[in-house]
């Protein structure tokens, strides 16, 4: 099981280093072994010693460096050693109107870069409601663009109706659209969308679920551990 935590605009380098820290004493003494995402704000980014994690960035521009106010590039990432990077997260399609040119564009940035990629894919909840095939056809859309045989591509299933809602999708909408997802790429499959501590259990048993992206339940190290522990039995 892959666990991925995306604090998105929550803590700072600090806290970030006192979470990982914590959480990492966490997993050994409850010998939890896995893979672990970590993804800070772009100003906790850090060069954190003996740090089994994988750390990663939740954005950044299409550049080594240059004059693009506001943006992180390869230059900054690089002094610290971050490999990682969130790409298409409906956040920043929404909120931010990156277009699928935008992300597409991106995703073939960071693969000539050889970074380990999240790809994140999700619906509203107008296009849920229509059913199964309108959710499939929605989210191919937003593989145009995107080579899904990336060896370093992790795919991250994210509906956007039940992120940070508490509302999670049910079991047979995420069994149902990530057997859909299996058949455009063979990567990993991540599930987001209002994981807790609660409902891991349930969600980690399916199948076709190699892991999950988790949002406000992972900003205590503690609940994320347990996440990680409910996840793993």
């Amino acid at each position: 099981m892959i666990f991925a935590s995306n604090f998105k605009t929550n803590h700072t380098r600090k806290s970030t280093r006192d979470y990982l820290y914590r959480l990492q004493e966490l997993t050994i003494k409850n010998n939890l072994f896995s893979k672990v995402y970590i993804f800070p704000p772009s100003t906790a980014l850090d060069n954190f010693e003996n740090i089994a994690f994988n750390i990663g960035t939740q954005n950044a521009y299409t550049t080594q460096n240059g004059a693009f106010t506001g943006e992180i590039g390869l230059e900054q990432l690089e002094e610290f050693d971050i490999k990682t990077i969130l790409i298409g997260h409906s956040e920043r399609r929404e909120k931010l109107f990156e277009t699928q040119d935008i992300v597409s564009s991106k995703f073939q940035f960071f693969k000539d870069q050889e970074f380990d990629i999240i790809y994140c894919v999700g619906e509203p909840i107008e296009i849920r409601e229509k059913g199964d095939d309108a959710v499939i056809e929605y989210l191919l859309a937003q593989f145009e663009g995107i080579d899904t045989t990336y060896e370093k591509l992790t795919i991250a299933y994210e509906p956007i109706w039940a992120i940070g809602t508490g509302k999670s999708a049910s079991i047979k909408d995420i069994e149902n659209t990530h057997k859909a997802l299996k058949k455009i790429s063979n990567k990993p499959i991540l599930y987001g969308g209002s994981v807790n501590a609660k409902n891991i259990e349930d969600i980690a048993n399916i199948d076709s679920v190699d892991g999950v992206l988790v949002g406000s339940a992972s900003l205590d190290a503690d609940n994320f551990c347990e996440i990680i522990k409910n996840g793993l039995k």
